[in-house]
């Protein structure tokens, strides 16, 4: 690699001033917590039938005659709900990094996202 190719400036073209990078930030920020919620709204109603899918196999493994404990007066009602919380994570994560590159991208130089490229 040559030192012109390193001095090729970012595809986008001039730079842009810190608050339109904060803006667009906020604006992809916004748009991750809306699919999480989204996806988390749907995984609601499904809470406790997630919870017992997940639990179930757990349960089998349990000595004979003994069950799971809540130490929280609230855990028995929450987990569910952090359990759908979770998934909504883990099956808007596609999105989430899509977002995340969307807005790291235009600000590397080309050699550097080709580099980049293999971990995608």
């Amino acid at each position: 690699m040559t030192q012109a190719d390193n001095n090729q400036e970012p595809d986008e073209g001039d730079e842009q001033p810190f608050i339109s990078h904060l803006v667009e930030l906020r604006d992809r920020l916004l748009r991750v917590v809306l699919v999480v919620i989204v996806i988390f709204l749907g995984l609601v109603p499904f809470a406790n039938w997630l919870f017992t899918q997940l639990a179930g196999p757990l349960m089998s493994h349990l000595p004979e005659g003994s069950s799971m404990v809540a130490i929280d007066v609230a855990s028995p009602f929450f987990t569910p709900f952090k359990l759908a919380m979770v998934l909504s994570i883990f099956i808007a994560m596609p999105m989430i990094l899509y977002q995340f590159w969307a807005f790291i991208a235009p600000g590397l130089y080309q050699h550097e996202r080709k580099r980049t490229l293999p971990l995608l």
